[in-house]
């Protein structure tokens, strides 16, 4: 096919942004309450809210808002202020929604392994909707989109790495056996990304 012949890309527009970040937020809010209610951990920023929220006062909510905060410095320098306001109101967003989602859905028992697998895919699923319009949930996000766009390295493997060196380091908050089950819910989530984000392959994100 020609470059003629190429289908023109077409951007996406405030109102389909304003819904994935809303969306894609929701979802992510409510795989973190099925972490929350298992005890489970993961990785990321979100890994270290986590860590937060079981020895500090804090909320989840807020101990994911203040930990993002450096990251905006960095956002701004790679990526631009688009990216950057899009992942300042994904993250503030993701605050209020993991916070205010267990007033309005409870649990009376739900089984461990099932909140590690079914959680991830959630989280998987609303980062792909952030990926894909240009926004992030900050924090190693970030680099991930930094190594991934500057050398092709992939997002999901990267994560997945990381993810897991920070959910042993949790061996001093949770017991052993849901940091096992929650290394699952961190190949979850990050096989949904490694599979489904592929560089150059989806159009709609410029």
């Amino acid at each position: 096919m020609s470059t003629a012949e190429l289908p023109k890309v077409k951007k996406h527009t405030r109102l389909e942004d304003a819904q994935a970040v809303i969306l894609g937020t929701l979802i992510i809010a409510l795989g973190v309450n099925l972490f929350t209610h298992a005890g489970l951990l993961t990785g990321g920023s979100a890994g270290l809210a986590f860590l937060m929220k079981y020895s500090t006062p804090l909320s989840f909510g807020q101990a994911f808002f203040l930990i993002n905060l450096p990251f905006y410095v960095l956002a701004i320098m790679h990526f631009g202020w688009e990216f950057t306001i899009k992942t300042f109101l994904s993250v503030f967003c993701l605050s209020v929604f993991a916070d205010v989602t267990p007033m309005l859905v409870t649990f009376d028992k739900v089984n461990s392994l099932y909140a590690s697998i079914a959680g991830g895919f959630l989280m998987g699923v609303g980062f792909l909707m952030l990926f894909r319009h240009n926004a992030s949930l900050g924090g190693l996000n970030i680099l991930a989109r930094y190594l991934a766009e500057k050398y092709g390295i992939s997002m999901g493997k990267f994560q997945m790495a990381v993810d897991c060196m920070i959910v042993l380091l949790s061996v001093f908050v949770v017991d052993y056996t849901l940091i096992i089950i929650s290394f699952v819910g961190a190949v979850a989530l990050n096989m949904i990304i490694a599979v489904n984000h592929k560089p150059g392959r989806y159009m709609g994100n410029v």
